[in-house]
């Protein structure tokens, strides 16, 4: 039986620039820079831990809701430092405490819009979240970081939203997995091996959030250049000496 010759494979085609990156290469994205720097980026997922540990062991009611506050600067350190490791910036810094202010103005209300229904809060995180990395990188007070991660979001909504829940699901079903593998298989205990699926995979999350920043930045740059050369294209047809339509504003003469 003859065997079937394999097609010489050539080089992969050039990843697409930030103004058209697509979800899944977002997704890929944040996989190279965690594994670009592995410890720092395994370390950044750490108060996440720390605060899903907090609301494991919270009983429910009135003591679960103030946890709230503290489970909200964990989680912000995290994303804080994920800005930081993917974008520069300094964490001993005015513009770390803002961007960690910021952080945690953005998620106290997460938690109570996931008890309605997990889209909200992330449609919600999806809106305002880039105020985050823009307090960090663009050194924006509180309020000028949110507006700027309102107009980052506007830039291309269901890019925003469609890679924070891809993230997010992709960050899910990975720790129920080596969750799942390190009880099943490893001999650990539910609260160890959920601990350490949370430390290895949620540093995804922070990690491509930060380039979310970075791509919606890149269309909201791309979008006011393409406005820029729809308004100069009018103004040439409006030229009256230019070619374009035949009732084209003219400047008024002198009076007769």
């Amino acid at each position: 039986m003859a065997r079937r010759q394999k097609r010489p494979q050539g080089p992969l085609p050039p990843p697409l620039p930030p103004e058209r990156r697509t979800v899944g290469q977002l997704v890929g994205e944040a996989i190279r820079a965690y594994g670009g720097d592995f410890w720092r980026s395994a370390a950044i997922g750490v108060p996440a831990v720390v605060a899903t540990a907090l609301a494991w062991v919270a009983p429910s009611g009135q003591a679960r809701v103030a946890l709230v506050p503290v489970i909200a600067i964990l989680v912000s350190l995290s994303y804080v430092a994920g800005c930081a490791l993917v974008l520069g910036g300094s964490l001993v810094s005015r513009r770390a405490l803002v961007a960690l202010f910021v952080a945690v103005l953005v998620f106290l209300p997460f938690p109570f819009l996931a008890e309605l229904y997990v889209l909200p809060a992330i449609a919600w995180l999806a809106l305002f979240g880039l105020a985050v990395p823009a307090a960090l990188v663009e050194g924006l007070g509180v309020r000028r970081a949110l507006g700027r991660g309102y107009r980052l979001a506007r830039a291309d909504y269901v890019h925003a939203l469609g890679g924070l829940a891809t993230l997010g699901l992709v960050v899910v079903i990975s720790q129920f997995a080596l969750d799942f593998l390190l009880r099943e298989y490893a001999d650990n205990t539910r609260v160890v091996a959920a601990v350490l699926a949370a430390l290895t995979f949620s540093p995804l999350l922070f990690l491509g959030s930060a380039i979310l920043y970075v791509d919606q930045d890149a269309r909201l740059r791309s979008r006011r250049e393409r406005g820029k050369e729809r308004d100069a294209d009018v103004l040439d047809v409006d030229d009256a000496d230019g070619e374009g339509r035949s009732d084209a504003a003219r400047e008024p003469g002198p009076a007769s």
